[in-house]
């Protein structure tokens, strides 16, 4: 099989250099796949990005510490809060702070958040950091 090593050494090479580098392109961490299954056709809440780093839910522009008041509200009277969706509104984009606030609140809450911009729908995803060892 390798009678003839000389040869195909820069072959393997160069072959084990292409695996290595298509790895490192991968766009999704492991276990952070999903599919487009995943994302409802529905959703329960639906918040638009407004100026001033504020949001627009049920036509009332909120601020984050107001959004999470009303959302609270919404999960004490037993209303669906499984999925919320984060859009960007008529005269502003959807920045970071925008998706922190959300991330968040999905967190604290309990509820999935999606993003729809320019590429499409997709979930917004957190994780919790470790906690020190004292």
């Amino acid at each position: 099989m390798f009678a003839n090593s000389r040869r195909n050494g820069p072959l393997i090479v160069l072959l084990l250099a292409l695996l290595l580098i298509g790895g490192c392109f991968k766009q999704t961490r492991p276990g952070e796949e999903f599919s487009k299954a995943d994302i409802p056709s529905a959703f329960d809440v639906t918040i638009t990005a407004a100026k001033d780093g504020q949001f627009e839910y049920n036509d009332a522009p909120l601020t984050s510490v107001d959004l999470k008041d009303a959302l609270r509200y919404r999960k004490d009277q037993s209303q669906p809060l499984s999925t919320v969706l984060l859009q960007r509104g008529e005269k502003q984009r959807v920045t970071d702070s925008y998706i922190a606030t959300i991330a968040r609140l999905s967190h604290e809450l309990g509820f999935r958040a999606f993003i729809k911009d320019k590429e499409g729908i997709s979930e917004i995803r957190t994780s919790t950091a470790p906690t020190p060892a004292k």
